[in-house]
């Protein structure tokens, strides 16, 4: 016999369900501001940025929606996304925390040179690093994705980079403090930019290179205003690579609903850091075939004449721990935190 409370509590569990899927349909659509100085054109917004942000609308069915802004449509310059997306002008941003010279100094040891080779790997070690190590320098948003991009290389106007002695005195610019540091440390005179001020500076001179992956090369058109390109043999590692983060509002995010929030949470963090990263590096084969289609001149240094940069260059790591030191961090155990890191990913990485 069918106990009749037993019916009753089922009836009940079944309209309770029902109404609140007929909630949940009727919340209405949000709709996020992604904000990022990126061009319209470049590989970092068409398959990173753009191919995010149409997986988290299918994944919430259309109820969360994006406004996309690239190339800072929004206004402001690049160095103040963060703020941006902190102070809720924006929902989201992307952007280099190196943009702000010292203001996360803790991430920028991955900007340290010759400490990656892969940008996959990395991105998940930075993610790992930063809930570890770091997790109070972004404390004013809620951080989505943490990651870097490929090997950086070396492009000139009009002379070839074969050797640490070729680097001396040219003007490069260079993305962030430790790349700027490098540079000096290599002889050249370093020009610290964002990177959408790269063509004209090249244009009118007031720069005889940058320090960029390759898969940026067509978006700022370098692969049009210089001749030649400096890589480095994978084997001997990559001479510098660059932090980047994605973050949102922290208290729009707070705001979502449950269910919204978990869409949000299934494409955050260590996994979609890896896939940014991995994404990125991925378009180095194209921005180098930009070069290579207009018989720009590329060179590979070796292994060997890396350690001569790699040597050239050690006293930025040692500055970086002094430095981190000095603001009551162990730098040593940081700076041994992130290559243990690196390795781990590495080796699990494929």
């Amino acid at each position: 016999m069918i106990n009749r409370r037993s019916l009753l509590k089922t009836g009940v569990a079944a309209a309770v369900a029902t109404s609140s899927a007929i909630a949940l349909a009727q919340t209405p659509a949000v709709t996020l501001k992604f904000h990022t100085f990126m061009s319209p054109q470049s590989n970092v917004w068409l398959n990173m940025h753009k191919a995010w942000m149409d997986k988290v609308e299918k994944e919430s069915g259309g109820r969360i929606k994006f406004e996309a802004y690239p190339a800072m449509q929004l206004g402001g310059t690049p160095v103040q996304l963060y703020d941006q997306a902190k102070d809720g002008v924006v929902d989201i941003i992307w952007t280099l925390p190196g943009n702000t010279a010292g203001r996360f100094p803790r991430v920028e040891v991955f900007e340290l040179p010759f400490m990656m080779s892969n940008a996959e790997a990395t991105s998940k070690a930075y993610w790992e690093y930063v809930q570890i190590f770091a997790a109070d320098e972004f404390k004013d948003v809620q951080v989505l994705a943490l990651q870097v991009h490929g090997p950086g290389v070396i492009h000139t106007t009009d002379k070839p980079i074969k050797s640490v002695d070729d680097m001396k005195g040219v003007k490069m610019r260079a993305p962030t403090r430790q790349v700027n540091k490098l540079m000096a440390s290599l002889g050249a005179t370093p020009v610290g930019m964002p990177l959408p001020g790269i063509p004209d500076a090249l244009s009118k001179g007031t720069i005889q290179g940058a320090v960029i992956p390759w898969e940026v090369v067509p978006s700022v058109k370098v692969h049009e205003l210089t001749k030649f390109h400096a890589e480095f043999d994978p084997a001997g590692g990559a001479l510098y690579t660059t932090t980047f983060v994605m973050a949102m509002n922290k208290a729009k995010y707070n705001s979502l609903p449950a269910d919204l929030k978990k869409i949000i949470d299934n494409n955050s963090g260590m996994a979609t850091s890896a896939w940014l990263g991995k994404t990125q590096q991925a378009g180095d084969v194209a921005g180098r075939k930009s070069a290579s289609d207009r018989n720009n001149t590329i060179f590979t240094v070796n292994v060997a004449e890396a350690q001569n940069f790699r040597r050239q260059s050690r006293a930025i790591e040692v500055e970086w721990v002094e430095d981190m030191n000095k603001r009551g961090f162990d730098g040593k155990k940081l700076l041994e935190g992130a290559k243990a890191l690196i390795e781990k990913h590495t080796k699990t990485t494929k």
